[in-house]
């Protein structure tokens, strides 16, 4: 259940906690364009360290979306995330940037990450996809089944609109990230 306390008081801090429990994200490039510039966003399992302001995903360099990345040296990308309880949104925008970091890949290395990848760490088609925030809009709910039939009720009765929870805007701060600042 979010916290909706720390959406109103902490909303990145809140962020990244909630994408560290968070098993796929959808992810793209926000720039439409031609046929190697995808404009859709796609599943991708996302990887974050404590404390780190960034997010990591594994790729192969011959998928769309790294192909994408590698004509330029930094894209602008969107990020959507639902967390697993489905009472945490966020649209993300930031930045996108093709890398092949063997601390990375060693630190968040897994038997799942394992599986897409035939020669394991070393395999020349490993990249990792470094994610650097800038700007966000969350919507948080208390995913209570209860509340949500007393703010429904409430509503019919009162003419009023349902209480669903917080909105907040985040825009990230810098520290951790790595590279170029954000625009």
């Amino acid at each position: 259940m979010t916290d909706l306390e720390a959406t109103r008081k902490n909303p990145e801090a809140q962020f990244f906690d909630i994408l560290s429990g968070t098993r796929a994200v959808m992810l793209g490039l926000s720039e439409a364009g031609n046929q190697m510039q995808p404009n859709h966003l796609q599943p991708m399992a996302p990887q974050t360290g404590p404390d780190e302001r960034v997010v990591w995903f594994f790729t192969k360099t011959g998928s769309d979306l790294a192909r994408a990345v590698m004509q330029k040296s930094r894209s602008r990308a969107q990020m959507c995330v639902v967390s697993d309880d489905h009472d945490y949104h966020a649209s993300v925008n930031g930045h996108l940037f093709l890398e092949r970091d063997r601390e990375v890949v060693e630190r968040f290395w897994s038997p799942v990450v394992s599986a897409w990848f035939e020669n394991g760490r070393d395999d020349p088609e490993l990249a990792v996809l470094r994610f650097e925030p800038a700007e966000a809009q969350i919507w948080a709910s208390t995913g209570s089944g209860i509340r949500f039939a007393w703010e429904i009720a409430k509503a019919n009765l009162t003419g009023s609109e349902p209480d669903m929870g917080e909105v907040a805007r985040i825009t990230f701060s810098s520290a951790g990230i790595v590279g170029e600042a954000a625009e």
